[in-house]
């Protein structure tokens, strides 16, 4: 805006200059005129003053008569009268200022024009530059094909996960399935899903995502957004997105892989985990765990895989 604003101030700056060189211009031929005007006027004055002290006679320093005198008037009128004619209204009339103030029109538009010209190349070499630079941003913030980048979470027969930021359910060998899974590996999560944990989960990276710039709980890397968190991961192999609602939902962009562990029940619930398009993805793996002492319902392990991977 800075740069567009500069160049708005240059043209202004360029028609004023031009306008007042032609208005200068205008009046300085415009006083030569008067002046010619007004000499000729003298001089006419001159010798009626000769002619009235000394009628008929030689009149000093011209050493003229009468006829000569009024031949001499009447050549000075027809000249005055021609000067006017072929000089005064060719150059300093008003279709003489009307052609100056033309000249200067087209200067100003092709001045105008080049700059224009100028600025939409300036532009666009902008816009070019904007764009490659958005395409390196995307390339550094998405995750690297050697990466698996894995969904991991527990939903019921509705795809309900959670209620009031909590669990709905315990089953132990689910949380040590999740264990065994994500030990030693990056856990990206949402603010309120690392708020319903104890503290952040030992042997792991937990990355967190929030928009406040005041959060910094311990052992946690803090981030604003799911790909700073995939793009502070990139060393991981396989970075583990789990949860909440939201995030999962922008994780199905990126992820080529989904834990799954469908619990064969139906919950009342508040949080839901996004729908699996099988178009996309596709089950390479499960396991069916029945219900026992330990584990109120049944349920089973569920691999998925992206089919475009």
């Amino acid at each position: 805006m800075l740069f567009k604003k500069n160049k708005s101030t240059a043209i202004d700056s360029d028609q004023l200059e031009l306008a007042q060189y032609a208005q200068n211009r205008i009046r300085q031929k415009k006083r030569l005129y008067y002046h010619f005007v007004f000499f000729i006027v003298g001089c006419i004055a001159l010798l009626f003053v000769n002619l009235a002290l000394d009628y008929g006679r030689e009149v000093k320093p011209f050493g003229l008569n009468w006829s000569i005198l009024a031949i001499a008037v009447w050549g000075t009128l027809f000249l005055a009268h021609l000067f006017d004619v072929f000089v005064t209204s060719r150059f300093m009339g008003a279709a003489w200022e009307h052609r100056q103030m033309q000249k200067l029109m087209v200067k100003q538009q092709e001045r105008i024009q080049k700059l224009k010209t100028s600025l939409l190349n300036e532009e666009k070499l902008m816009a070019e530059s904007e764009i490659q630079r958005d395409k390196l941003k995307l390339t550094a913030s998405e995750p690297t094909k050697k990466q698996t980048i894995t969904i991991i979470a527990a939903a019921d027969e509705n795809n309900a996960i959670g209620k009031d930021n909590d669990l709905i359910w315990h089953l132990s060998d689910d949380l040590k399935h999740f264990k065994e899974l994500t030990k030693g590996h990056h856990v990206i999560m949402g603010r309120k899903t690392f708020e319903s944990m104890p503290s952040a989960l030992p042997n792991r990276t937990n990355v967190v995502i929030t928009r406040r710039t005041d959060y910094s709980p311990e052992n946690t890397i803090v981030v604003n957004s799911l790909k700073e968190a995939l793009k502070v991961s990139q060393s991981d192999k396989q970075p583990f997105i789990i949860g909440g609602g939201e995030i999962y939902k922008q994780a199905m962009e990126f992820a080529n892989r989904i834990e799954l562990t469908r619990v064969h029940h139906e919950f009342e619930a508040d949080t839901y985990f996004p729908e699996i398009n099988e178009s996309i993805w596709k089950v390479v793996d499960e396991k069916f765990h029945p219900k026992d002492e330990k584990h109120l319902f049944e349920f089973t392990f569920i691999r998925y895989e992206r089919r475009d991977a």
